[in-house]
């Protein structure tokens, strides 16, 4: 068995892919009504890093097994 740490790695990597891919979609197509900080792209931003934070625990957890 797996920690739970993986698994939570795994679902952060999978949401942070998703709102990065989101937020470079909107980097190039800006569309809707433009807000006072849309210009620092916080959803490129927390994207990357949640598929950073995601990647440390995936790879701190790979090998460890619960008995």
């Amino acid at each position: 068995m797996k920690p739970i740490w993986y698994f939570v790695g795994l679902i952060l990597l999978a949401m942070g892919l998703v709102l990065f891919i989101n937020g470079v979609y909107y980097l190039f197509s800006p569309g809707g009504k433009q807000t006072e900080l849309q210009g620092l792209h916080p959803d490129v931003w927390w994207g990357a890093l949640m598929i950073i934070i995601g990647l440390i625990y995936i790879i701190k957890n790979r090998k460890v097994k619960i008995e």
